[in-house]
């Protein structure tokens, strides 16, 4: 089955009624830049409302811009030659992806498939447009250098745990990062993360089986639950000490 792109078909429409300015103040990228900077960008945007399920970009498909999540989740996947997927890394509200297509020399093609997990709102800005604010606004391309730096730091991390923790401790410790990510509020309690158990250990780097006897423990301690194709982490101070005992 051919994916679904975001900027060809449906069930994607662009969102005219919003107001671009407001929203681009509560991404990442955006939020210090100047009234002019944040005018100037909002001009240039696209406002897209996704399904979750949809791909919105596929690997190796020529790169035609950059996004910006203004809610939801995407996950990022690659897959090998015999068609086994790892996710890559996850995105949610305030995070960017495709920006490594941006000032490529080597390639025009994006490195990684996009899914939505969750019904989401999107702008995208075309590949040439921000690098053309990119060049113009310092300050945009100052934010947009932190904001890679700092996904840089997290995948160098991921990757160390992934690298030298055995099983239980990488899963505890993604547990711990993806509820970070994913809590949208203060609470401790009851943070959702939109993965399937399978999802899961492919960002764990390690088999379904593995991370089941994992979860069931976690679960036998009232630390987590599944349902509805979700991992719910039901005390997030208890998950912490785990790996953190003076938590």
């Amino acid at each position: 089955m051919n994916p679904l792109h975001a900027l060809e078909e449906q069930p994607l429409r662009r969102v005219r009624e919003l107001k671009i300015e407001d929203f681009l103040r509560k991404i990442v990228i955006f939020k210090d830049l100047s009234a002019k900077s944040v005018h100037l960008i909002a001009n240039r945007i696209q406002t897209l409302t996704i399904k979750k399920g949809v791909q919105v970009i596929c690997e190796d498909e020529v790169a035609k811009g950059v996004f910006f999540i203004h809610s939801g989740a995407v996950k990022l996947t690659k897959q090998d030659e015999n068609g086994n997927e790892i996710i890559v890394c996850m995105k949610q509200k305030g995070d960017v992806f495709a920006e490594a297509c941006l000032f490529s020399k080597s390639s025009q093609l994006y490195p990684a498939t996009a899914t939505m997990l969750q019904d989401s709102q999107l702008f995208f800005l075309d590949k040439m447009e921000l690098e053309k604010g990119l060049h113009e606004y310092p300050d945009l391309a100052v934010q947009m250098i932190e904001y890679m730096s700092d996904a840089l730091r997290e995948m160098t991390s991921t990757l160390r745990d992934v690298a030298l923790l055995d099983v239980y401790a990488k899963t505890v410790k993604t547990l711990e990062r993806l509820g970070n990510k994913f809590n949208t509020s203060t609470s401790r309690w009851n943070i959702e993360i939109p993965l399937t158990i399978q999802e899961f250990a492919t960002v764990v780097g390690t088999s379904r089986e593995s991370v089941s006897r994992v979860f069931s423990k976690l679960k036998k301690e009232g630390i987590i639950d599944m349902k509805s194709r979700k991992i719910i982490i039901l005390d997030m101070c208890k998950l912490c000490t785990l790996i953190n005992p003076a938590y």
